[in-house]
């Protein structure tokens, strides 16, 4: 209730004001002056980067069925963990007062078990074999772990989760995404070629290479035969 300025009101009268929240998708924020702060604050809006600029992305320009499952799969982790948190309850830390956050729950933290569901898949994804050589996997599958552990110490070092909360998260994401694979690569992938087949699939060009043991090998050496047939058909036209 607040005193209203109204010069047509009196001083007694009042008015309501609602209840507002706030999107706090990318509201992350950080002690003024804190550069470690600053920083952190970034890497806590990575799984933001990669929804939108890494899946996107690759809707756009690769269209493969297995990157759609693994988005897929982040989606109902992401569900999940929001089911999780309304079962428990947890609260949040003291400073949720200041990051006005103390109206949601804080286990396990979302942030965590995305960054280490994708870690973890991405991992599995490249020891399959999606065209990077056996001497280059280990530091490919590896890539996305720091920036996993960096997110979730920033979501305690910015005041928005607790010890306990961001480690649950990363259990829960290694574990869903462990399961989501083998889910995925043990009974889904029997129907990619069915999905193929589907007239979704065929109007957006939507296909599956898991089944191509080196792709880039493949579509490097496709690229350079359709080239040099564009310019041999090209050549005999104009004899």
């Amino acid at each position: 209730m607040i005193l209203s300025s109204n010069p047509k009101m009196t001083v007694t009268e009042t008015m309501t004001i609602p209840s507002l929240k706030a999107i706090t998708l990318t509201h992350v924020r950080y002690k003024r002056g804190d550069s470690l702060g600053h920083f952190l604050a970034w890497v806590s809006l990575i799984p933001v980067f990669i929804s939108l600029g890494g899946f996107v992305s690759h809707f756009l320009f690769r269209r493969e069925l297995q990157a759609m499952f693994f988005a897929l799969g982040l989606i109902i982790s992401q569900f999940l963990n929001e089911f999780i948190k309304t079962s428990v309850q947890q609260s949040r830390p003291e400073t949720c007062i200041a990051l006005e956050t103390c109206d949601s729950n804080g286990w396990p933290s979302s942030h965590s078990q995305y960054m280490f569901f994708f870690a973890a898949y991405f991992t599995l994804l490249i020891f399959k074999g999606i065209g990077i050589s056996k001497r280059n996997q280990v530091f490919v599958a590896s890539l996305p772990w720091p920036f996993a552990v960096l997110t979730m110490y920033s979501r305690v070092y910015l005041g928005y989760h607790t010890v306990a909360q961001v480690f649950a998260g990363a259990a829960l994401g290694v574990l869903f995404g462990a399961i989501w694979f083998w889910a995925v690569n043990s009974f889904i992938v029997v129907y990619f070629p069915a999905f193929e087949r589907s007239a979704f699939c065929r109007y957006f060009y939507i296909k599956d290479c898991s089944h191509i043991p080196n792709v880039l090998k493949f579509e490097y050496e496709n690229a350079v035969a359709a080239r040099k047939k564009n310019l041999a058909d090209g050549k005999s036209a104009s004899d």
